[in-house]
């Protein structure tokens, strides 16, 4: 499994995609504006197909460009559906800002729930629920690979915001603990924004959430 790390949108959110090219195929795991652009020529390169993107979580700047992939590529759609009415009506969004950003909705395919196990590029992956930044923000697991895709719910020396609708602190540092620092420490955190950590770092020196 090859990673592709690609920063996109107004906000540098990072969109991972995630190839197989034995296989001839992949997965992107979220969709920030105009991320297509970046996707697609690797995907031509790897010879790979994009069957299913995966959303951490429901806010703008993780979805924004999943519409124009799943036109490009009939790619499935996995996410949770506490956020349900951010990634299918996103409009609701849009009074936050002030209508300088189009949103355009995303029709998941399959709801994911904490504990699921599904298989994906011939690996398990398991899916955990860590609201607190946002009400379906998840983390997509894989053990063979010792990597968590966390969304925005942790950062390298940070959390996400619990200042939005929908956001609770309380409940976000109880996810963390429970669903993200009950992973091995070897473990390599992937974030909706910055660069990689791995769980005992977090763990040891976050100034927010100490394990």
């Amino acid at each position: 499994m090859n990673l592709h790390v690609f920063p996109a949108g107004p906000i540098q959110t990072n969109a991972y995609l995630l190839t197989d090219p034995a296989r001839g195929e992949a997965v992107l795991i979220d969709a920030p504006g105009d991320v297509w652009a970046d996707v697609e020529p690797v995907l031509a390169k790897e010879q790979c197909k994009l069957v299913e993107l995966w959303i951490t979580h429901g806010h703008w700047d993780h979805t924004q460009g999943g519409a124009e992939v799943v036109r490009a590529t009939g790619a499935k759609v996995r996410a949770h559906v506490a956020d349900k009415v951010l990634i299918e009506t996103p409009e609701v969004m849009s009074v936050f800002l002030g209508g300088a950003i189009e949103l355009e909705p995303i029709h998941p395919e399959f709801w994911v729930s904490q504990g699921d196990r599904f298989a994906a590029l011939g690996l398990e992956v398991e899916v955990r629920h860590v609201p607190g930044h946002c009400p379906g923000n998840v983390l997509f697991y894989f053990e063979a690979a010792k990597a968590a895709f966390v969304g925005d719910a942790l950062f390298a020396g940070s959390v996400g915001r619990t200042d939005l609708p929908g956001g609770d602190r309380n409940q976000l540092t109880q996810s963390i603990r429970a669903q993200i620092y009950t992973l091995p420490d070897e473990t390599t955190v992937y974030a909706g924004h910055g660069p990689a950590t791995t769980v005992g770092v977090e763990k040891r020196s976050n100034p927010y959430v100490r394990g």
